[in-house]
């Protein structure tokens, strides 16, 4: 931002705010990325669940409904009903002539089976397909119509139309012609309702159905013969069932889809000989409207498929149904299919990520409650020892930028350390008095072992590096400037030292801020994520973070791996890897206390998590060396590294794949098998926080907020995490945040 100096003249905006409007700018993109992923995800799961009628289905079927409004020669005439100048006309099949016609289809398992029967037989069939299949099995479609089968539409969802709006009823009849277009280039003017039958099955329901699509140029079609085969009765009463009487022609059905068909499958074989020896043969529809025209018996309608709403001239008599599909229809009818394969192939995927992604939370959470009960019983044992005793004096750094109303607390607290400490605070540029203010609370509270350090404003990292070069003891304790100790942390802190292997041991950090809505959330995710966690790592010998809030390092080990790294975002993380990496051992103090202030507010929680995870993902790729190397920096490569990548990047990343189709069962499935579902897992969780606040020896009355925890502030974190990661594929970079701080958190006394 520009500023103006006291002159009136405006002044160029500095290089850090120059970088921070530059990171700030390129967030929001992201961002909108980010929630577009998720929208693509929710479409995805939509179009899917639509596709399989989970979505938007209707099961009412209507039956008994009177037919009064029906004219006497519809309900007396044959199976196919047109309306040529808006009169309504029905035409037979000629006599020892079929129809044959398939419903339901295409299903990948049956309709090439009842289509190679066709081929080898020479006899054309008339396919009445569901739209939503015809999306997900469009090949099927395309050798169905080029081996000169005529296609009908049979609805996009199977659904009675008779209960459906006018404007649900366009909707299926123009999603099934795309569908067509898509899979085989071609628009229909044929359609069979959903359970239908014969034309006195009509009722005052499904009839105005009927003249409103022939006004819009398509023709219904019916039955006058049915061979029940979704019955499954045998094959010997199929063929019966499906044998018009005497001579007399017919629109025979058959299904190849809607259930198991394999008595279809054997029977149609042997009707097409029967029928054939009989003397008939078979045509389409559209065929046997041709030999009604041509004999003069048309009831007044003229060339099949006349007054059609689509136009294009038809290849074949038997397909004279068909239209030829151009322009936007085509075009919309390719990307309805290509929007449909990706449903099928990214759904089931999400589906076994879904069962990865379960197993992988319960897993940890089983390592979880195991290991950590092997580490506190291990560290909480009477002849536990580090060693003996650490009594000397340690250095505290405390790296500050714009800390005015936290650093005092954080003083007076170290002012009540039991064990002996110098304090280094290192004001990294403030602009608010941030070192008079330490230097004043020193005075104040008597403290002659404070020594204020400034420096040009370089960030975090640059603060604790120049601190731990002005550090006199070998080992430095670090913290936030807006955390407190508890008197005895530092002296708890440094008793894993005892130990020649440690090189770092982290902390036990709080939540002091608990008692807003958001400050119990993170007081949840602080005990049983972070302090859980580190029991689990500990224990595996592969701690991946020292919490800034408080942690401690010997001074030659920080100088030995090159100090504190500009390097990521995550500088915590980055020094806890290179420890690992240089063959030191790095421990969990849980008796080391200390209180942080945590954000106060949602866009704080939120800028403060991209940070640490797009931070660590910094530094899990700068130490991706450590897979392969040998001794503590292998260790933890091969053990440390993959679970926290999958434990804090990969199952985040996908855990919200578990809400998705939760809701998504919940609403379109079953409501109580998802919701008993939810909260069997909601258990699970409460059960592993439960033990690490007994750990922790906290009240159990904040785990009340667990359940909204897991509504709202979970579904954040895996934002967060998200945007994250399209940070990182995307290349971006941020720099070091500075959150509002309240200086809410006092004395660890005054926090309950």
């Amino acid at each position: 931002m520009t500023t103006t100096s006291s002159r009136g003249r405006r002044r160029a905006p500095s290089r850090i705010g120059r970088a921070a409007g530059k990171a700030a700018a390129l967030q929001k993109p992201r961002v909108i990325l980010a929630l577009l992923l998720l929208l693509a995800l929710t479409s995805v799961m939509l179009l899917d669940g639509y596709l399989r009628a989970e979505v938007g289905g209707d099961q009412r079927v209507r039956t008994g409904a009177s037919s009064s409004d029906v004219p006497d020669d519809i309900l007396d005439g044959g199976p196919i009903l047109t309306f040529r100048g808006g009169q309504a006309t029905t035409v037979s099949v000629p006599d020892k002539t079929i129809a044959l016609t398939f419903d339901d289809g295409p299903n990948p398992t049956w309709t090439p089976q009842v289509l190679k029967i066709l081929e080898e037989y020479d006899v054309p069939g008339t396919f009445f397909v569901v739209g939503s299949m015809v999306s997900r099995y469009p090949g099927i479609v395309k050798d169905m119509v080029e081996q000169g089968n005529e296609v009908g539409i049979h609805t996009f969802t199977h659904v009675d139309l008779s209960y459906q709006s006018e404007a649900r009823v366009t909707r299926e009849m123009t999603q099934t012609q795309l569908a067509l277009a898509g899979a085989a280039g071609i628009t229909t003017t044929l359609f069979r309702a959903p359970y239908s039958s014969e034309t006195d099955a009509i009722d005052n329901y499904s009839w105005p159905v009927y003249q409103e699509l022939g006004e819009d140029g398509y023709t219904s079609v019916f039955v006058d013969t049915d061979s029940d085969d979704w019955k499954r009765p045998g094959v010997s009463k199929i063929i019966k069932w499906a044998t018009p009487e005497d001579g007399e022609g017919a629109s025979v059905l058959f299904h190849d889809a809607g259930g198991e068909r394999s008595q279809t499958i054997a029977a149609l074989p042997k009707y097409i000989e029967k029928m054939k020896a009989a003397g008939y043969t078979f045509t389409t529809i559209s065929g046997a409207m041709a030999e009604q025209t041509a004999a003069g018996n048309t009831g007044g309608n003229g060339v099949p498929g006349a007054g059609a709403g689509v136009g294009g001239a038809a290849a074949s008599p038997l397909q004279a149904a068909h239209r030829e599909a151009t322009g936007v229809t085509l075009y919309e009818g390719k990307a309805l299919i290509a929007a449909v394969t990706l449903a099928e192939w990214t759904v089931p995927a999400l589906s076994v990520g879904l069962m990865v992604v379960g197993v992988a939370v319960m897993g940890r959470f089983g390592m979880m409650l195991v290991l950590a009960r092997r580490h506190h019983r291990k560290r909480n044992r009477r002849r536990f020892s580090w060693g003996p005793t650490v009594t000397r004096p340690v250095s505290v750094i405390v790296p500050a930028y714009n800390e005015k109303e936290c650093i005092a607390n954080t003083l007076e607290s170290l002012a009540k350390s039991t064990h002996p400490i110098e304090i280094l605070v290192v004001d990294d540029g403030s602009t608010d008095g941030t070192s008079q203010i330490a230097r004043e609370a020193a005075d104040r509270l008597g403290m002659t072992n404070v020594r204020v350090l400034r420096q040009e404003n370089a960030g975090k990292p640059a603060a604790l590096n120049h601190g731990v070069r002005s550090a006199r003891h070998d080992i430095v304790v670090m913290m936030d400037g807006d955390t407190v100790f508890e008197p005895d942390a530092v002296h708890q802190l440094v008793q894993p030292f005892a130990d020649p292997k440690v090189g770092a041991v982290a902390g036990n950090a709080k939540v002091g801020n608990r008692d807003t809505v958001i400050g119990a959330w993170q007081h949840i995710e602080y005990v049983m994520g972070f302090n859980l966690d580190r029991r689990m790592y500990d224990l595996l010998r592969c701690m991946p973070t020292i919490p800034g809030a408080i942690g401690a390092f010997r001074r030659d080990a920080v100088l030995e791996v090159g100090g504190m790294s500009e390097d990521t975002l995550a500088e915590d993380t980055d020094i806890t890897i290179a420890m690992h990496r240089a063959g030191w051992q790095v421990v969990y103090q849980e008796h080391a206390k200390a209180w942080t202030e945590a954000p106060g507010s949602l866009k704080q929680l939120w800028s403060q998590r991209y940070r640490w995870s797009y931070g660590t993902m910094q530094a899990l790729w700068k130490h991706r060396k450590s897979l392969t190397d040998k001794g503590p920096s292998g260790r933890f490569g091969r053990v440390g590294m993959p679970l926290v990548v999958l434990f804090q990047i990969v199952t985040p990343v996908f855990a919200p794949l578990i809400d998705v189709f939760t809701l998504y069962s919940m609403i379109f499935i079953d409501f109580r098998a998802a919701l008993l579902a939810w909260l069997a897992v909601l258990g699970v969780q409460l059960v592993c926080a439960a033990y690490a606040f007994r750990l922790d020896r906290e009240k159990y009355r904040y785990l009340l907020m667990m359940p909204l925890q897991q509504l709202a502030y979970r579904q954040m974190m895996y934002l967060v995490l998200i945007h994250s990661c399209v940070t990182a594929l995307t290349g971006g970079r941020l720099r070091w945040q500075k959150l509002k701080r309240t200086g809410e958190v006092g004395t660890p006394a005054g926090v309950s």
